[in-house]
C-alpha cells in the first residue's frame, strides 16, 4: 500500500512539475530559472536539505535546456572562453560602473585596455591592489 502511495504522489509531483523537468520552451526555461531561485532562497544550506534532490532535478532540466539553445551554448562557450582575471575585472568595472580610467590599480586607461584585451596580464601589484580595493582575495584573479 506505501508503493502506491509513492507512485502516486510521484504522478501527482511529475503533472505539476513536468513543464520544469522537461523544458522546452523559453517560457518554461524562465519559469524553471524562477523556480529554482525560489527553491534555494528557501533551502538551508546543508547536505540532508529536503529540497537538494528538487534543486538537482531543476539544474540538470535548466543544463539540459541549455545545451540544446545553440545561442545559449555558444554565450557558454564564449564566456568559457574569457580568462577568470578578466572576466573578473570586467564584472568589477561593470558593477562599479568604471571605466578604465577609475582603476589605477592597473595604470592608465590604455593600460586597462590592453589587459582588457588581452595583450597584457595583470601584475602581482594590480591584483593585490585591486583585491585591497573591493575586498576580494587575491586567489579569486586565478579561478
Amino acid at each position: 500500500m506505501t508503493q502506491l502511495a509513492i507512485v502516486d504522489a510521484y504522478q501527482a509531483f511529475m503533472a505539476t512539475a513536468q513543464p520544469l523537468i522537461n523544458i522546452e520552451t523559453d517560457k518554461q526555461y524562465e519559469a524553471a530559472l524562477e523556480t529554482l531561485e525560489q527553491v534555494l532562497e528557501s533551502a538551508n544550506d546543508t547536505v540532508d536539505d529536503p529540497l537538494n534532490p528538487l534543486i538537482d532535478m531543476l539544474s540538470h532540466a535548466i543544463e539540459r535546456y541549455e545545451s540544446q539553445d545553440q545561442q545559449l551554448a555558444a554565450f557558454v562557450d564564449e564566456a568559457d572562453s574569457i580568462p577568470v582575471d578578466i572576466a573578473l575585472l570586467r564584472t568589477l568595472m561593470s558593477q562599479h560602473r568604471l571605466t578604465g580610467s577609475d582603476l589605477p590599480e592597473i595604470g592608465d586607461k590604455t593600460m586597462v585596455s590592453k589587459v582588457l584585451n588581452g595583450k597584457r596580464v595583470l601584475s602581482r601589484q594590480a591584483i593585490e591592489r585591486l583585491s585591497e580595493r573591493f575586498g576580494l582575495r587575491p586567489a579569486m584573479f586565478f579561478g
